[in-house]
């Protein structure tokens, strides 16, 4: 087992108290898997990204473990979290085209970041992994600004992965790209895999239907919390959670014309995470709730890869 949290509970500090953004998130990745992380905005996907590499200032961990490679990340802890950054978990930021020093050549910015971490730049190295990702060499004599949307983003990942990280975390990393340029980075996140740049991967999106392509596995979370997660395609062809089944029935299908099938969104709006309502969090969404709800539902086991937390599966 690669990675395994246990029981993460994250809170943002803010002026009306506490927001519960991580509630007892307990999931585990395995050796060369994918893992896909989806939900709508404020479920908690890039805040479970970001705490297992560098919580910012408002962010506190109140509980909870993670384990990497059989030795617990000090999560809680952002100094002695630093040994571990790009060496043992990596991250390629949200927005993260915006990332790069507008004042260094990417050669440049490079090789200090390397320096930074007690490491020689390998331009032979360097070069063939931008390769691999379709950029030529004289990017790398280039500024940030000088390249495409979709460059900037692919020379991101290859910094993030240039120590080999066993843990790749990409945070909604197609987000702003057209839709050929999302799938060249989908192709490079497998071919870093793959290729043994990085051991497993967490890819954090709002695309249900990209992260079918990508994923071994898909995880979904509400309100800060799993709701489920199984194996890709039992994800999306036999979902057991109300609300897997809403979000897969808001998107649309190829070759499925309106008058045939008119895309309908999942009625009201997640719950406020200051206060969080007691029981299932999308109870109140929920067209199949009843009373046995207002109980938090146990996270069960339908198979041996499959797990839900609902009273109805």
């Amino acid at each position: 087992m690669s990675l395994r949290v246990s029981e993460l509970r994250v809170v943002y500090r803010t002026l009306k108290g506490d927001v519960h953004a991580l509630d007892g998130v307990t999931f585990g990745l395995a050796d060369g898997e994918i893992l896909g992380l989806v939900g709508e905005s404020g479920c908690g996907k890039s805040t479970l990204g970001k705490s297992l590499i560098r919580m910012d200032g408002r962010m506190r961990h109140l509980g909870g473990t993670a384990v990497l490679d059989d030795e617990e990340l000090p999560i809680g802890d952002d100094r002695r979290m630093n040994e571990f950054r790009f060496k043992r978990v990596s991250l390629i930021p949200q927005y993260a085209m915006s990332a790069l020093n507008p004042t260094r050549r990417i050669r440049k910015l490079v090789a200090e970041l390397l320096r930074s971490r007690g490491v020689a730049l390998d331009a032979a190295e360097l070069e063939s992994r931008m390769a691999q990702v379709g950029l030529p060499p004289d990017v790398l004599g280039r500024y940030p600004i000088e390249l495409s949307g979709g460059m900037r983003q692919r020379v991101v990942m290859v910094i993030s992965t240039l120590l080999d990280p066993s843990l790749l975390i990409a945070d909604e990393v197609t987000s702003a790209l057209d839709v050929s340029t999302q799938k060249a980075v989908v192709r490079a996140l497998l071919g870093f895999r793959d290729r043994g740049y990085v051991k497993s991967m967490i890819f954090i999106t709002h695309d249900l239907a990209l992260t079918h392509h990508l994923a071994d596995t898909i995880m979904v979370m509400y309100a800060g919390r799993l709701v489920e997660k199984a194996p890709a395609d039992v994800i999306v062809q036999a979902p057991r959670h109300p609300y897997t089944r809403l979000l897969l029935d808001a998107l649309p299908e190829v070759g499925v014309r309106h008058a045939d099938r008119r895309l309908t969104g999942i009625p009201g709006s997640p719950p406020q995470l200051l206060d969080p309502p007691a029981g299932c969090r999308f109870r109140a969404r929920c067209p199949v709730a009843d009373d046995r709800c207002a109980e938090d539902p146990p996270v069960t086991a339908l198979a041996s890869d499959h797990h839900v937390a609902c009273w109805k599966a």
